[in-house]
């Protein structure tokens, strides 16, 4: 695969996998999606397009970050998410939005659909921004930032889990 021959419905294919292997809690090959040097954010909802350096983010991982957190995630002394939340996610709008010889930014809107325990279902809606990488004929992520809609997260409950 080279930058000719990689495909929208190439990245939607890759996009639909992450999603999946996301809501089976398949966390370690989600894992092996991710470059070394992967930056995975999730900025507050009042300032969406500042950067974690200037604001507070609900999530703002490198590469070690998002292993521990995978780590937690896995481990059933881990309250937050034990038992596991139910997800279900749909990724629509995926749209290439710029691309070098390797790498591609890639634009998707969400929503992730999360059933926790008995409490009533919990929707979380945005844009997910991409950064991926073309690597030994497979596609990595070196950047995912999911940014989403809703002015106040308080309806929405914790982001304990990878949205």
């Amino acid at each position: 695969m080279n930058k000719q021959t990689v495909f929208r419905s190439q990245i939607e294919d890759f996009l639909y996998h992450e999603a999946t292997l996301l809501d089976e809690w398949r966390l370690d090959e989600w894992l092996e999606l991710l470059t070394e040097d992967v930056i995975y954010e999730v900025p507050s909802t009042d300032a969406p397009n500042s950067t974690a350096k200037s604001a507070l983010f609900l999530i703002a991982d490198d590469a070690t970050r998002i292993r521990a957190r995978v780590k937690r995630l896995n481990d059933t002394q881990a309250h937050a998410e034990f038992p596991r939340s139910r997800t279900r996610r749909l990724i629509t709008n995926v749209r290439i939005i710029e691309q070098t010889a390797n790498e591609f930014s890639v634009t998707a809107n969400f929503a992730v659909y999360r059933y926790r325990r008995n409490a009533s279902l919990r929707q979380y809606v945005g844009r997910y921004f991409y950064r991926l990488r073309l690597a030994n004929e497979q596609l990595l992520i070196c950047e995912r930032r999911a940014v989403l809609d809703p002015n106040e997260l308080g309806l929405l409950g914790a982001v304990s889990f990878i949205l």
